[in-house]
């Protein structure tokens, strides 16, 4: 055997193990990537419903809260208003007009029934509602609820967020607002608004 072929004998075998390791490297980013964003799509449902029971919470009681329990049990046992609004306009003799609102309660329906039925959610569990699916330590959402003073008007602000990303290239000094932890809502502004929107 002339060292030509041993050459191309060796050669083609570095080539296979190359191709072989660059496949695989190749395979697990598309396979990691594609888990990345199946748990990210998990947070993110997660997170809306948080979202839209915190809505709710604070139309009826005029804030959000910061207890997991109060809003579970809120979304368990809770009602919501339906109301009927109506206006009456007045004539006044001097040419103006005077405007009368009617609110009416018509019925209260349970928050569970109307906002989270088995048919828009069929898989929630509240007990795993406030922890972050897919999440191996079993951590929870952060969440914050408090007054602020906007503008010399006290205001509700909320936010809730994913503390311990599965991605972790998510960081929260990002300059990118949608490269920071997956949250909704904010401490200082006013807003409900997802960083995924």
């Amino acid at each position: 055997m002339n060292t030509t072929r041993i050459f191309s004998i060796v050669l083609f075998l570095v080539a296979a193990f190359l191709a072989v390791y660059l496949a695989r490297l190749i395979y697990n980013d598309i396979e990691h990537t594609r888990r990345v964003e199946e748990v990210e799509a998990k947070v993110i449902n997660q997170l809306k419903i948080i979202r839209e029971a915190q809505i709710a919470f604070q139309t009826v009681n005029g804030r959000f809260t910061a207890d997991w329990d109060e809003l579970k049990a809120f979304i368990d046992t809770g009602k919501l208003f339906v109301i009927q609004k109506r206006e009456e306009i007045i004539p006044l003799d001097y040419g103006d007009d005077s405007v009368v609102l009617h609110i009416d309660t018509l019925d209260a329906v349970p928050v569970r029934d109307s906002l989270f039925s088995p048919l828009k959610y069929p898989n929630l569990d509240l007990s795993t509602l406030s922890y972050i699916p897919e999440n191996e330590k079993g951590e929870q959402f952060v969440i914050f609820a408090e007054k602020i003073t906007k503008s010399g008007v006290s205001v509700d602000v909320i936010e809730v967020k994913d503390i311990n990303p599965f991605d972790r290239t998510r960081k929260e000094d990002s300059d990118l607002r949608n490269r920071r932890p997956l949250r909704f809502g904010s401490r200082t502004d006013i807003t409900t608004a997802g960083n995924w929107e």
